[in-house]
């Protein structure tokens, strides 16, 4: 599975994915830092590119409907340490083999996953 890691999370993120064998590229690496989220959205779209990100802006499904994207992946942890992203991140890797991500938004929380999406 291919993953664009925004550029809020730590860049631990992209080593978590990468060493469960997904594809995971930073969205800053380039020198794309600030990236406006529509331009964003577009190229994960374009490429086939599940978005993992802290912005919740990216759970608004007016603007950006799960049916478009290869997934979007909205992490919500109680704190924005460090330790507590990186958790949800492992939370993320944990349920790939379990549930759908394909056309959904995964809102991770600290104890749950809201999944929204899947319509055909």
């Amino acid at each position: 599975m291919k993953f664009l890691i925004d550029e809020n999370l730590p860049h631990e993120a992209a080593g978590a994915f990468a060493a469960f064998g997904h594809e995971a590229d930073l969205s800053d690496a380039d020198g794309a830092r600030g990236t406006e989220d529509p331009t964003l959205a577009h190229g994960c779209a374009y490429d086939r590119r599940v978005l993992v990100t802290l912005d919740p802006g990216f759970s608004e499904i007016s603007a950006y409907p799960p049916a478009e994207y290869a997934g979007l992946i909205v992490l919500r942890p109680s704190k924005l340490d460090k330790n507590r992203v990186l958790a949800a991140v492992d939370l993320v890797i944990a349920l790939l083999d379990k549930e759908p991500l394909e056309r959904r938004l995964w809102i991770v929380e600290d104890d749950r996953v809201r999944i929204l999406g899947g319509e055909t």
